[in-house]
């Protein structure tokens, strides 16, 4: 049953995900276990911790603790969720986890997105997802009917003859996460009423799920450990923290003014749910990539003005004479008047977003600037 939120401080529709951090008993053996089952390649390997994603961005972060038990019934990970870029990239997935003979949960088609799930060596859940096209999604977002059962033959022929790499493509990233809370309604006073996460489904009672940008979920907690679980222990593998990625500091700001208790960390604050379950919130403009470009010309206030008008019935998109946030699904672009130029500052998590984001918003300056010869030009 779907019950949309009516809390208007929602956070951006822009919003992403960003890694998250494991603890996990001995690092060496998972990371030997994500390379060969997953595909993930390593970023950094050290003594204690390693980064692992698509050679691009990181999406898992692991932490070695010697004494980290297998979880238990207490609050914590219930899955998080890898997003595959296509479904061709799923099923190639699904061909690595056969040759690599590494056991899954079970398999399922939630109209809004294909699963499967499976766990790591240490027991952490895992979610591995190709969303369907937003414009396919049901308007009930998947949750009226309950889960269908994955035709992986179906997903499977989208790469019949292919050779079939070790290594995952790029493109991957954090699709969701889904935890083990101790109760429904003080889990939503939390995510929905602090954060401001929009409210998609309340499923019996048990189950809830949130996400920004009327996305089917980013986040879901449920109790079916049991009501009034605890916090996780000590030494414990299973969930250290997750990330929001949000586009500015202002945005990181409006969050941070409106949850409880915070502690600042690199790029914006961590915060902790009332399990202790950890989340980092973090803005894009200190934590990601960034290019500028000085554009010269006679009219740079006009120019802005031109530019954050077209994007304004699409886009988010905020203005005034001299300074403009235009935020797009892979990244934003803050554009100021100042020393008789225009100034455009690009800022996206990934190379591929951010070389987009500067052929998306030079392309039209240029295309508007025409007459007066605009050159738009990013380093």
């Amino acid at each position: 049953m779907t019950a949309p939120s009516t809390d208007i401080q929602t956070l951006p529709a822009t919003l992403r995900l960003g890694a998250v951090h494991l603890t996990v008993r001995d690092v060496d053996r998972a990371v030997a276990w994500y390379q060969r089952s997953l595909g993930l390649r390593v970023h950094r390997h050290e003594a204690d911790v390693a980064e692992l994603g698509d050679g691009t961005e990181t999406t898992v972060v692991l932490h070695e603790d010697p004494q980290a038990l297998p979880a238990g019934r207490h609050a914590g990970l219930y899955h998080y969720a890898l997003l595959y870029p296509s479904r061709e990239e799923l099923a190639r997935a699904v061909v690595r986890l056969a040759a690599t003979r590494t056991p899954i949960e079970g398999a399922s088609d939630h109209e809004t997105h294909e699963a499967i799930y499976l766990r790591d060596a240490d027991g952490n859940g895992i979610e591995l997802a190709a969303d369907r096209p937003r414009e396919e999604w049901p308007e009930h977002l998947g949750y009226a009917g309950g889960p269908q059962p994955l035709d992986v033959e179906d997903l499977l022929s989208t790469i019949a003859g292919e050779d079939h790499p070790e290594q995952i493509g790029t493109g991957l990233r954090m699709g969701h996460l889904h935890l083990h809370v101790g109760d429904i309604e003080t889990g939503l006073a939390f995510y929905r009423d602090e954060l401001g996460f929009e409210q998609q489904a309340l499923i019996g009672g048990s189950a809830a799920f949130v996400s920004a940008g009327g996305y089917h979920h980013h986040l879901g907690f449920n109790t079916w450990r049991g009501p009034g679980v605890p916090p996780a222990p000590d030494h414990c593998a299973g969930l250290r923290r997750w990330t929001i990625q949000l586009p500015t500091d202002a945005d990181v700001e409006a969050v941070r003014a409106r949850v409880h208790a915070t502690e600042p960390i690199a790029g914006g604050f961590l915060a902790h749910d009332p399990w202790d379950n950890a989340v980092a919130v973090v803005a894009t403009t200190a934590t990601g990539l960034h290019s500028r470009a000085v554009v010269a010309t006679e009219k740079p206030s006009p120019y802005l003005l031109q530019l954050a008008k077209h994007f304004r019935h699409k886009r988010e998109v905020t203005f005034d004479d001299h300074h403009a946030i235009i935020r797009f699904a892979f990244g934003h672009a803050e554009l100021s008047t100042r020393d008789g130029a225009l100034h455009i500052d690009a800022y996206a998590q990934r190379p591929d977003d951010l070389e987009r984001l500067q052929h998306v918003v030079g392309s039209h300056l240029e295309r508007f600037g025409r007459r007066d010869e605009l050159a738009v030009t990013f380093a």
